[in-house]
């Protein structure tokens, strides 16, 4: 359920595996293993050799996304060993690691385990930092797991997993064990936040919704909160967030979430969020086909909730600021129209050229509005161009876009390292000629090419800070199942931003 901690318990012990009472066990296996060692090797002796016969009789390859399963009939306490494969060893990194993490934990559930105890994948013969290893492998097992609770009158009624007991024989790295798991559970905390709220259908997830959202999670984590309406915007001159939320029949909410507000001497990052809380296009309408994927418009929005709220539970050492401009666009009498001029905030004026450019509209005085906290660094997120969908592909990467080269490498090294991956992209002066206007300061459209260039330069003209600009466009929601992302929803961008700010 929304807003509901993890119900599973996490548990982590000093012990050896093969003496834990859990129903299930999981242990793992590279692809070159002919006699396996470490925990696979105790469990594998404690049972006679078992696991060395499956290898040998070609049972068990140990290839990445591989499963065994093993019954021990008493030989040990569990009912079951599950052997995870992970691949090549050459180059194994953490993603490896969520990747097996997940294949066996959702293997676990599928043979309606309850008690599951498991190593920290990665931490031993491959050598990854036991914390990271610790975070990747609970951090996977979670996301792995997680279902949107949806409106259905018949609710799924599939078994959960009710505990999940992280397992480290050398005492000495438990204290790196906990640190990484306490991590893993306020990251997950977040990105099912961003998963719920693009999961939800556009007439529940509407801008009311996103404030409720964000009350709540302020309430719970002591966050200064600020919701501004129409009239609160209109105060302060946001006259492109308020041309896009002129048609809406929701009343838009201009969201802002800060964490340790009250701390002058740490340094300021403010995240900006694209919240389209659905998008017919307004008057330059949509077609039809595919319009219903347009409820995950406010992916950006939903990713810097989410962080927020994980941000929150870890309790950043930084004074981190969330803004999320919120409005639907839709056609209406009222709506804004192509060939209409519009202020925004800072005095720019904007010639319409399309009003399903829409995002470029709001997240301009997100921008603008950023400034008045001296940021150090501002990134934004965004849904916002077809552009980045045919340039990098649905599920692959996102654009980014930065003004500093510093910020531009630390977001970059962020999204390898949790694999939400970000690929530079230029920001070329003849981008700015493409969006020139005789009517106004810029036209919010540059055509058909170069869309996702175009639009970053758009951006561009609402910042005089570092900045640095991600089109996830192709990321916010999944059309199948991944290793720890089910279908729907992905929450892209809360792990990244975490990442990035643990490492500020």
């Amino acid at each position: 359920m929304l807003y509901e901690e993890q119900p599973m318990k996490i548990k982590i012990i000093q012990g050896a595996i093969q003496e834990q009472t859990a129903d299930t066990i999981i242990v793992n296996l590279f692809d070159d293993v002919t006699t396996p060692g470490g925990a696979a090797g105790a469990v594998d002796k404690t049972l006679g050799g078992a696991i060395s016969q499956l290898i040998a009789n070609g049972d068990l390859t140990g290839k990445a996304g591989e499963v065994g399963v093993l019954y021990p009939r008493g030989d040990i306490p569990a009912h079951r060993v599950l052997v995870a494969g992970m691949g090549k060893r050459d180059g194994y990194d953490l993603e490896g690691a969520r990747r097996a993490a997940a294949a066996a934990i959702k293997k676990a559930r599928d043979l309606n385990a309850k008690q599951v105890a498991t190593i920290v994948h990665g931490a031993g013969v491959a050598g990854l930092p036991t914390d990271a290893a610790a975070q990747a492998t609970v951090e996977a097992s979670l996301l792995a797991l997680y279902r949107y609770d949806a409106p259905k009158q018949k609710k799924d009624e599939s078994h959960e997993i009710e505990t999940l007991t992280v397992v480290e024989f050398d005492a000495g790295k438990l204290a790196d064990i906990e640190s990484g798991v306490e991590k893993a559970k306020g990251i997950v905390a977040g990105t099912a936040v961003a998963r719920d709220l693009v999961n939800m259908p556009p007439n529940v997830a509407t801008p009311t919704k996103m404030a409720e959202t964000a009350a709540k999670i302020a309430k719970k984590h002591g966050l200064k909160i600020t919701v501004g309406g129409r009239k609160w915007a209109g105060k302060r001159n946001m006259g492109a967030f308020l041309a896009v939320a002129k048609g809406a029949g929701e009343p838009p909410k201009f969201i802002v979430l800060e964490h340790n507000a009250m701390w002058e001497d740490l340094d300021t990052i403010v995240l900006v969020g694209k919240g389209i809380t659905f998008d017919t296009g307004g008057i330059s309408i949509k077609p039809v086909q595919g319009m219903g994927k347009m409820k995950a418009d406010m992916g950006g929005a939903a990713a810097v909730m989410g962080a927020m709220k994980a941000i929150a539970t870890l309790n950043l050492p930084l004074h981190v600021v969330g803004i999320m401009p919120c409005t639907e666009n839709m056609p209406d009498a009222n709506a804004y129209r192509p060939a209409d001029v519009i202020t925004a905030s800072n005095g720019k004026t904007i010639e319409i050229i399309s009003t399903d450019a829409e995002g470029r509209m709001v997240l301009a005085d997100g921008l603008v509005y950023a400034g008045r906290y001296n940021p150090k660094a501002v990134v934004d997120l965004a849904t916002l161009t077809g552009a980045n969908v045919i340039a990098l592909g649905a599920g692959v990467a996102a654009s980014l876009f930065s003004t500093d080269d510093a910020l531009r490498d630390k977001l970059a090294a962020a999204g390898q390292a949790v694999h939400e991956r970000l690929w530079p992209m230029p920001l070329f002066a003849d981008y700015r000629k493409s969006i020139d206007s005789d009517v106004a300061d810029m036209m919010n459209s540059g055509g058909r090419f170069g869309g996702v260039g175009t639009s970053a330069t758009f951006l561009k003209e609402f910042t005089d800070y570092p900045w640095a600009h991600l089109d996830i466009a192709g990321q916010a929601l999944s059309e199948k199942d991944e290793p720890y992302t089910p279908k729907g929803g992905t929450g892209f961008g809360v792990r990244l931003l975490v990442e990035f700010l643990l490492n500020w």
